[in-house]
Order: C-alpha cells, then structure tokens, then sequence
C-alpha cells in the first residue's frame, strides 16, 4: 500500500501528472476511458468507467446493481492539485553575472522558505498546434532531472534572516536554471529546451502550464519507518486512497464515485473544481442512463454521502498553543473528522456520525479536528460541492505536519487506515 501510495506521489509532480498517474492506474485495474463531450446513454449497472476534464480532474464510476434512487451515489472527493509555483510566458530573465532565471507566480499558498536551495525541475502540460485552431494537442511533460533552484541569500549578507525575513514572491522567488555563455542564449530557451525534450518542433508550441517540482522523491523515515515526507500529500495522499478504493468496489449495489478536482488550492473557481457543476451533470447522465428522471434523480441525491477527503493539521509538539486543547489529531492516532462552528466544513453531528460509524466497521480509530478558537482556519471541497449538489457529507482527513511545505510529513498509519474506511465505505455499506 504504501510503495504504491509513494509511486503515485514520484509519478504525479503537478496536478496533469497526478490525473495521467490516476488514469493509468484506473484502466489497470480494468476501468474504461469515457469522454464528457460523448454520448453517456449506454451506461448500465456493472461498469467501471471513468471521465477528466481539463487533463486535471479525473471521475471514476462503478455503476451499482440497483437504482441510484433506491441507494443513493457514494461519492469520495478529493483535489489533484498542490501549492507551487507556476511559470510565466516569455519567461527568461538574463540577469548580471549571465544568470539565467525564469520567471514564475505562485500558485496556491505555499510555504515559501521550503522551496529555498532545492534540486527543481518542471512538469505539466504542453499545447500544440493540431489539425485546425480548435483542436490543439496536448502533451505531458515530466523532467525528472534537476534544472533549476531557488538559491537563498547568503546569511552573510542579512544577518538578521533568522529573525525573520518578509520575502518578495517577484524578487525573491525566481529559480536560475543556466549560466548563459555564446552558444546559450536567452531568447526562446525555455521553448527551445520544452521541444527538445518532447521531440517537437519549438514552432509548434502554443502555450504551456508548466509548473515547478522538488525532484526529491517520496521516502518513508522514522525508526520504525512509521513516518512518510513527501511533496503534494496534500492531497495526493487522498486522491491515492480513493482510489484504492474504487479499483476494489466490485459489483457495488450502490453506484460509486472518485471524484478528484483541481485548483482546490485556488477556491475550486474553474470549469474542473468543485465548484463547477461538472460533477453534478455527471451524476445526472448516469442516473438518466439507467431510466432514471428528475425526480428519481433527486431522491438519489438524497440518499447520497459524500466523503470530502482533504489532509488535516496534525499536533506539532513544537506548537502546542496553535492546537485547540482537546481536539488535537496526532500523526498516526487514525482518520479525523473535521469541525467547524462557522461552517466552513459540511460536517455536522449526523454526518460525523456517519463517519465515526465507517471508522468502526473498518477497525479504525477516529480523530476530530478543531481550530484553537483564536487562530483561523481553512475550507475545503465539502461546502462548495454542495453548492452544486444538495448532498449530505462530511469532511475528514490524515493529519499530517507542514501543510504546504514543499515536503510535509504524514503517518504510515494513517495512510493504510483512511485507506480501509474508504473502501469500507464503498463495498460493504
């Protein structure tokens, strides 16, 4: 479970990579690739298909025995994609010294001076020119060797950086990636070394959405191996179990599903995140597919769960006082229900409940997570989803420690167990 959970994380640097790594592993396990744009009316009870969109979210479906009406849709969610810095058009920056950097943004909240000296590199999607302007090409595209790094300012020259040192995202944060000398020039070397490496002409590249990636890959740590440090666990981690889960939901009475968005890190606000109706219209073909109409479909929605899998703060002994002080998860004390008084989770007794009871049908322990009532908290998928569709979830989570770092730490054990629960939830509820 685990080597596969750290394949999934070396193989899916940004969120393209992470639905191909989940496409791959989903026609593997004898999944059919189904597009949106195609006609749905032939789906019937027993299929495991599934569907993307925007090369960034993937859906995977198995198609219940009986009627979603009958059973309500179990669905988990989760999100491909991850805090990291995004490369900006026409970017090479020659500086003095014949530096070359590239220019960049942040995507998401990252946590800065994580991403300082490390061996980086690039991945994401390539456009190009295809058989007339409304079909263009797309291609992946994974350097798995190091190019770049975010170099830091010596000490020697602000000695007061371990005091705190505010950081420009423009000034500070710009990778180099060559020294430019009289056969490298700056002018066109990012499309020149993007087409080298994906065999093409540079002339028929249109755009791009590359992202940087530490090159460092996932390990397991800890005297007992008990601990996991990684890039993207959030919330890759949970992408993986989901769907680990739906690869072992066989012949379901229930129809399943493995909903995976993007841009959750940027408010889920596009045509692929939670709150774009492409889940909602997804749900809807299945149920008119098997004979079942509005009305049915609306009694299917509620008799629907959802579980909005999105990782957790785990108790950090340096910081006690950020904790609330009897709702702490610790890393490997097992899957936790996330609260909120303000809403900002869709969780709520009944379905925290529900949650709770899943944990003991798998024999897994359960946590709860509670901000400190002086320090604010995120949202996640839960809340937006259910603008879209009027269905009952809740949201949990694997704690894990440096939320956003470019490496966080997660717990062996919480993996497996989150794991357990979701396939529970799938195959024997």
């Amino acid at each position: 479970m685990i080597d596969s959970l750290i394949k999934f994380l070396d193989s899916s640097p940004c969120n393209f990579l992470a639905v191909d790594t989940a496409r791959r592993l989903l026609l593997n396990a004898g999944f059919a690739e189904r597009r949106l744009a195609d006609s749905l009316a032939d789906v019937k009870a027993g299929d495991r298909f599934f569907v993307t969109k925007n090369d960034s979210a993937i859906f995977a479906v198995t198609v219940g025995e009986k009627a979603p009406c009958e059973t309500g849709f179990k669905i988990i969610a989760a999100h491909s994609d991850s805090p990291c810095f995004r490369v900006k058009p026409a970017a090479e920056i020659p500086g003095e010294g014949g530096v070359l950097r590239l220019n960049t943004e942040v995507y998401g909240g990252p946590i800065l001076y994580t991403w300082f000296d490390r061996p980086l590199s690039l991945a994401g999607r390539v456009i190009l020119r295809g058989s007339d302007a409304l079909h263009p090409v797309t291609r992946l595209l994974h350097i798995k060797r190091p190019l770049l790094t975010i170099p830091h300012l010596a000490i020697h020259f602000n000695r007061a950086v371990n005091d705190g040192n505010p950081l420009s995202k423009q000034r500070d944060m710009l990778p180099i990636i060559a020294i430019l000398n009289n056969n490298l020039e700056a002018n066109g070397f990012l499309l020149r070394l993007v087409a080298d490496e994906l065999g093409v002409a540079k002339g028929d590249i249109l755009d791009f959405d590359l992202m940087l990636y530490d090159t460092q890959g996932a390990c397991r740590f800890g005297v007992n191996n008990e601990f996991i440090s990684s890039g993207r666990l959030d919330d890759l981690s949970m992408a993986h179990a989901a769907l680990m889960a739906i690869t072992s939901a066989t012949d379901t009475q229930a129809t399943c599903v493995a909903a995976i968005f993007d841009n959750e890190e940027t408010g889920s606000g596009t045509k692929q995140g939670a709150a774009s109706p492409v889940l909602a219209s997804l749900l809807e073909r299945i149920n008119g597919a098997i004979g079942g109409d509005s009305e049915r479909f609306a009694m299917a929605v509620q008799r629907s769960f959802m579980i909005s899998a999105d990782n957790a703060h785990a108790y950090h002994p340096n910081y006690p006082g950020k904790y609330d002080p009897t709702n702490h998860p610790s890393l490997g004390g097992g899957p936790c229900v996330k609260i909120n008084a303000n809403c900002k989770y869709m969780t709520d007794a009944h379905s925290a409940a529900i949650f709770r009871a899943l944990c003991d049908g798998a024999g897994v322990n359960c946590q709860y997570f509670v901000n400190h009532s002086d320090v604010a908290g995120g949202s996640t998928l839960g809340n937006i989803l259910t603008a879209q569709v009027d269905i009952e979830g809740v949201d949990v989570g694997n704690p894990i420690l440096a939320m956003h770092s470019a490496r966080e730490t997660a717990s062996v054990a919480d993996h497996e167990a989150m794991t357990r629960v979701m396939t529970h939830f799938f195959t024997n509820v």
